[in-house]
């Protein structure tokens, strides 16, 4: 995911607020990934480039001294074997059209906002291809689990628990980045 434009003046642009390219938008990302690896986390190693955006921004950006990293890379790597290489950047002047792809050695799972594609090899060598669209998105859900809760008449379906993981995962990507180094992880 990426674009070729100058950071936008929204608080996604501002690393105070945001938290960084990572933590905005890869937090979603790694979270779909997470539900698709049954295995726990080893270790994480991060990579960032900052400077490009925040060296070209007019004076007047309200983020110029703020600015998020141009791009950033998480490595995650699982006990079973399996690894996320999530990605996220705005530097890439053609950026993917996949918002995320999940390889594997029986096919190809792409996603783009609003629909799918899978792709996996016939028997006679040929490509077998299908695409469809996502049901509607029903983020409200989330927030009526949460009030639902609070006035005790669900359970939470996202734990905190579970939020702990790929924040953790984020966290140690971002400080994988600064130290130059992979880092083992604590919560799997």
């Amino acid at each position: 995911m990426g674009s070729y434009n100058i950071p936008r003046t929204w608080w996604r642009s501002s690393k105070t607020i945001s938290g960084g390219i990572l933590y905005d938008w890869g937090v979603h990302l790694l979270e779909y990934s997470l539900q698709l690896i049954p295995s726990q986390v080893t270790e994480v190693a991060g990579f960032a480039h900052q400077g490009f955006w925040a060296s070209n921004m007019p004076k007047s950006h309200p983020w110029k001294n703020d600015c998020i990293e141009d791009e950033a890379t998480a490595i995650v790597r699982f006990a079973n074997g399996a690894i996320i290489n999530l990605s996220i950047s705005h530097l890439q002047a053609n950026p993917a059209t996949d918002m995320l792809q999940i390889v594997g050695t029986r096919g190809t799972y792409n996603i783009l906002w609003e629909q799918w594609t899978t792709r996996k090899p016939g028997r006679n060598g040929e490509i077998i291809e299908k695409t469809g669209k996502h049901p509607k998105d029903r983020g409200d859900l989330f927030y009526k689990n949460v009030a639902n809760y609070l006035i005790g008449q669900e359970k939470l379906i996202i734990t905190p628990q579970w939020a702990r993981r790929p924040i953790h995962i984020l966290d140690l990507a971002v400080r994988s980045a600064k130290q130059g180094k992979t880092l083992k992880a604590k919560y799997g």
